[in-house]
């Protein structure tokens, strides 16, 4: 099993991170997904999962205080916001994202109200399935889109009334 820590953002961490991500930016896994640069890093709070003396995932994120009430957060709450969770290809479905997600749950329990997340999968089935009954997380909502076809007819205003 993995052993998981909180790092960081050093030069080394920084170089490893950006590394991964642009291993995952050639996937093509996600929607409009991009490698890091250190900006996207700096202020971040981070997580590593070691095997042995290998890194084979992270995950990290930020704090902040919910600016507006929603329907599942009350305006005032503390929120982490996961911005990535990462394992390596080879080490999926062992446990990894788990138990990253589960650290850093406990380690912002004293500090936050919530975990909160967007993701942009194309594979949404199995990121639902590792969210909400693997971690526990609850849905709130979703953004669905699809590409229209340019070459469709367009229908008339007479096409639209006979359904």
């Amino acid at each position: 099993m993995a052993e998981i820590r909180k790092v960081n953002l050093d030069e080394e961490v920084a170089k490893l991170l950006i590394d991964f991500s642009a291993d995952w930016e050639g996937e093509g896994s996600c929607f409009g997904y991009r490698r890091n640069r250190i900006e996207d890093l700096q202020g971040r709070t981070i997580y590593l999962a070691c095997s042995g003396s290998s890194v084979t995932g992270y995950l990290f994120g930020h704090p902040e205080t919910a600016a507006q009430e929603s329907c599942t957060i009350p305006k005032g709450s503390r929120c982490f916001e996961v911005e990535e969770l990462f394992v390596t290809k080879e080490m999926r479905s062992g446990g990894i994202g788990r138990s990253l997600f589960e650290f850093m749950e406990h380690d912002q329990a004293g500090d936050c109200d919530y975990i909160c997340l967007t993701t942009a999968t194309r594979n949404a089935r199995a990121i639902l399935h590792f969210y909400l009954d693997e971690v526990g997380m609850t849905f709130w909502n979703a953004r669905l889109f699809k590409k229209l076809d340019p070459d469709l007819p367009a229908r008339g205003p007479e096409e639209s009334q006979k359904q």
